[in-house]
């Protein structure tokens, strides 16, 4: 099987690197922020903060591109302030502030963290191999500036399924904290509340990978990197193993606008249903 980048599904399996690593976060919130594509709301911004803050750092050392909040409400309110975007709005801040978090906590160079040989980017990919059972196919560079590493669609389900058998803290954290994971209105987050012991992670240009309690696993990747289609593949996935839930009728189809308004929709073709 050809091997695809997971983008930020692979956020879930960094995380349990860098507790193995050493990261000794406060609480279950500063580790669901870890394995987020976070919104930018102001209850993301905080947890964020309070990571920093407990490592002895402070928003400059992080080194992801600034970007708006993903929620536009959240984006629209930070300019209306005369604000512009900061790294701490990026949404893969939580996971840059455990990464220094990790090096504070071993007493490694924080200036370097994002090179591929720095000793915590070491360690996060050889638990990303651990958990899906393979080497890494590949190491290129993620949008956020990290090293992001390809497997197999095979290789991320096994890592997602070992994820919630061998890893309770990240699953346990990301069930307990599904709008740290994602955010308002976010379908990552809607899943994750409306399907009791899902653990479901996002990911840029159509990936999504999820496991369920009994240990099911599915990771999906849409070929030409449209994010649009990925929701309703999973909800018919998900259908195919047999979870019956409210939430997988309200996402199941993705609304199509023309002139502000709903006409057509992306939904699956009969095979995939």
């Amino acid at each position: 099987m050809r091997p695809v980048f997971p983008r930020s599904s692979n956020k879930p399996l960094q995380a349990v690197g860098l507790l193995e690593a050493g990261w000794q976060p406060a609480d279950d919130e500063q580790v669901a922020l870890a394995t987020a594509s976070h919104s930018g709301e102001d209850e993301h911004l905080a947890v964020v903060r309070r990571m920093l803050d407990e490592a002895g750092l402070d928003p400059r050392a992080l080194q992801c591109p600034p970007m708006l909040p993903l929620n536009e409400r959240a984006a629209h309110a930070l300019l209306a302030r005369g604000e512009q975007p900061t790294t701490l709005t990026m949404n893969c801040s939580g996971k840059h502030a455990a990464m220094l978090a990790c090096c504070v906590a071993n007493g490694w160079d924080t200036a370097a963290y994002l090179d591929a040989a720095h000793p915590v980017q070491v360690a996060m990919q050889a638990w990303i191999e651990e958990l899906a059972g393979e080497p890494v196919k590949h190491v290129a560079v993620d949008g956020c500036g990290a090293p992001q590493h390809a497997l197999s669609l095979r290789g991320l389900a096994r890592a997602f399924r070992t994820l919630i058998r061998t890893q309770p803290r990240v699953a346990d954290a990301m069930r307990a904290h599904p709008h740290l994971v994602g955010g308002t209105d976010r379908d990552v987050t809607r899943l994750m509340e409306g399907i009791p012991g899902l653990v479901a992670k996002d990911g840029a240009e159509g990936v999504y990978a999820v496991a369920l309690a009994d240990g099911s696993a599915v990771a999906l990747k849409v070929e030409d990197g449209a994010g649009r289609a990925r929701t309703p593949i999973l909800v018919a996935a998900l259908r195919r193993l047999g979870v019956d839930a409210p939430v997988l009728d309200e996402l199941a189809t993705t609304p199509v606008l023309g002139g502000g308004r709903v006409v057509g929709e992306v939904r699956v073709t009969a095979v995939l249903a």
